[in-house]
């Protein structure tokens, strides 16, 4: 096992099976279009049954951004929770196939792999259907000095926290990489994620990590406030390096004295923005683990981001770099 990378990635290990469908379907199965419903494994069953032609690969919002990370020609690692079944060596073999060092093996027992059934209408609005399954089992056991390792940098999803040892395995990834020297960062998941855990996160953002990832709403749900600009006001002189994204408005990167305001590029269509986020933070991070300056770092995020809104899919394509200027 290598130990020593760039990037290492904790989350909830989720495979996404992407199939187109039209209204009828979405009828039949009784899902509202553009909704996000979770389901149980019965109903998992059922409407993969019904599906037709199916695109499956890895996912999950940490998931994809190590995948990222690993197309751009960073070094990643992953520790997730996966069944051993069909989709469970679906996501394993995945992020292998894309030199992600996947450091936990797929269990014997417990529940099956989670999944999202991304349901794509003819307009391309997506609707999901997810089970969570056996991400929600990971432990405070998969994550030893051995799996964990000493990349540079680790990278914790705020869903972690939803899951019942949650906390507990992301303290003891933060104690290691207190012990290492890693780097800790935090993507923030969803402004309800941040609801539900808002204490939790402003004690790790305060004590414990260096970098975090937000999208405008969830960094205002963090902070309590009802206008981005008081963020500003909240974080002013804070020593953590603060990674916002904004949608059409762009991103903004805080850290210390430094602020930088980096513009949305124009695109020809949007297709899709699901995963815009985790593409931004996966090109942020290999620039920043690669030592570039923030300025860059957001450049490359914005191009890699602005390229995955403009397809189907949160997968970032191999020569994307080649359009970088």
């Amino acid at each position: 096992m290598t130990q020593s990378v760039q990037l290492l990635g904790i989350s909830n290990a989720i495979v996404d099976v992407l199939a187109h469908v039209d209204e009828n379907f979405l009828k039949l199965i009784g899902a509202p279009l553009g909704s996000m419903t979770l389901i149980d494994e019965a109903r998992a069953h059922e409407i993969y049954d019904m599906m037709g032609p199916a695109m499956e690969m890895s996912g999950g919002s940490v998931a994809n951004t190590i995948a990222g990370f690993a197309i751009l020609g960073g070094s990643a690692s992953y520790i997730g929770r996966v069944q051993n079944d069909q989709l469970g060596e679906i996501f394993v073999h995945d992020m292998r196939s894309l030199g992600v060092d996947v450091r936990t093996l797929p269990v014997a027992d417990g529940a099956p792999t989670a999944r999202s059934h991304i349901l794509i209408d003819p307009d391309g609005q997506r609707t999901m259907q997810t089970y969570l399954g056996a991400c929600t089992e990971l432990g405070v056991s998969d994550v030893t000095e051995a799996t964990v390792g000493t990349p540079k940098v680790i990278l914790l999803e705020g869903y972690v926290w939803d899951i019942p040892e949650g906390p507990a395995l992301a303290a003891e990834a933060i104690r290691i990489a207190k012990q290492n020297g890693s780097a800790v960062a935090l993507s923030l998941s969803d402004s309800y994620c941040v609801e539900r855990h808002r204490d939790a996160f402003a004690k790790v953002v305060r004590d414990d990590v260096k970098i975090v990832f937000a999208d405008d709403d969830e960094v205002m749900a963090l902070y309590e406030v009802d206008k981005f600009e008081h963020v500003l006001s909240a974080i002013d002189g804070s020593d953590k390096l603060f990674v916002m994204t904004r949608s059409e408005k762009g991103s903004v990167i805080v850290e210390g004295d430094t602020k930088i305001v980096q513009e949305a590029k124009a695109i020809e269509q949007l297709i899709d923005t699901t995963g815009a986020g985790d593409a931004y933070a996966a090109a942020f991070l290999f620039g920043w683990a690669n030592g570039k300056s923030l300025d860059e770092c957001a450049r490359l995020g914005t191009h890699v981001a602005t390229s995955v809104i403009q397809q189907l899919g949160a997968r970032i394509e191999t020569n994307v770099l080649e359009s970088y200027q």
